[in-house]
C-alpha cells in the first residue's frame, strides 16, 4: 500500500523556520509546519513529468534552498531492484527555491540518484549515484560553479550521505561489491537476464548483495578521502544499512530492510 499511503525516505528540519521537509518516494517533496499536522505538497512534478521516486534532501538554510533527488523517471521505489539491474540512468539532482518555489535541474542522467549532503561551507553538494558505486560533487560556488566531478569511488552500493559537525561525511553502503554486483551494475544485459528468470525479490536481492548479509559504513573527509571504515562482516547486528548519522559521539544507523536502529559509540 506504500504507493497509496506514501513512503518517506528523506527528512530534514529547517532549523530557522522549524519546518520539516520530506522526500516521499511516491508523493514528492512535502513540508510539515513546526506544530505538525498534515504534510503539504511542494513539488510533485518537474517540467511536466511526475516525480516517481523522490529519495533524499538536504537544506541550505542561508540560501533558503532544498537539494533533492529523484532516483528514476521510469521506476517507483518498490521497483528499485529493476532500476539497478537495468542500469536505469534517469535519476536527477534538483534544487527547490523555497522563496520563489522554482525547481532547477542540476544533474540528470544519473544511475539511481540517492543520498544528498551539502558541504559545511556550502560550496558544493554531494549526491550518491548508487548503481555506479560513487559519490558525485556538484559545485555551488567557486571557479567550478555549475560543474560536477567524482568525489569518491566506493567499494559498494552507496545509499545516504550525512555530514557531521566537522564537515566530514558518513556514507552507508547497502552492500559491498561482489562479483555478481559488479556484473549487474556494469552490464545491463546481465541484470536484464536475471530479471527474466522469474526470481522473487529475496532471490534477486540475494544475488545482488553477494549472498551474505553485512553492513558497511565509510567516513570521508571534506576532500573525499576515506578516513574510517566500520563493518559488521557477518551481519550479526546490522545489515544492509541505509543511513549513518553522527551526533554527540555516537552513530545512529538505520536500514530500509531492518526494523530497528543501531547505535555505535565512537572511541
Amino acid at each position: 500500500m506504500e504507493h497509496i499511503c506514501g513512503r518517506p525516505l528523506g527528512l530534514r528540519f529547517h532549523r530557522k523556520s522549524g519546518d520539516l521537509y520530506i522526500a516521499d518516494a511516491y508523493l514528492g517533496l512535502q513540508v510539515v509546519g513546526p506544530q505538525g499536522g498534515m504534510a503539504s505538497p511542494l513539488v510533485i512534478q518537474v517540467q511536466g513529468n511526475k516525480l516517481l521516486f523522490t529519495n533524499d534532501i538536504d537544506i541550505d538554510e542561508e540560501a533558503n534552498a532544498i537539494y533533492f533527488t529523484d532516483s528514476s523517471t521510469v521506476f517507483h521505489r518498490r521497483e528499485f531492484m529493476p532500476s539497478i539491474l537495468t542500469i536505469d540512468k534517469t535519476g536527477k539532482l534538483m534544487k527547490y527555491d523555497i522563496s520563489s518555489k522554482q525547481v532547477t535541474i542540476l544533474l540528470q542522467g544519473l544511475a539511481f540518484a540517492n543520498g544528498v549532503a551539502l558541504s559545511k561551507d556550502r560550496s558544493f553538494v554531494l549526491v550518491a549515484e548508487t548503481t555506479n558505486r560513487r559519490i558525485l560533487r556538484y559545485w555551488l560556488q567557486g571557479p567550478n560553479i555549475g560543474k560536477h566531478d567524482t568525489f569518491v569511488e566506493l567499494p559498494g552500493l552507496p545509499d545516504n550521505v550525512r555530514r557531521n559537525q566537522e564537515g566530514e561525511f558518513w556514507v552507508a553502503l547497502h552492500s559491498k561489491t561482489g562479483l555478481l554486483t559488479k556484473w549487474a551494475t556494469s552490464y545491463s544485459w546481465f541484470g536484464s537476464t536475471m530479471l527474466k528468470l522469474s526470481l522473487n525479490f529475496k532471490q534477486l536481492h540475494y544475488f545482488l548483495v553477494g549472498g551474505k548479509p553485512h553492513a558497511t559504513a565509510i567516513k570521508l573527509s571534506s576532500e573525499g578521502k576515506i578516513l574510517q571504515v566500520l563493518e559488521d562482516l557477518e551481519g550479526t547486528t546490522l545489515r544492509f544499512i541505509s543511513e549513518v548519522e553522527e551526533r554527540n559521539g555516537k552513530l545512529w544507523i538505520s536500514s530500509v530492510l531492518m526494523p530497528y536502529i543501531g547505535i555505535y559509540t565512537l572511541q
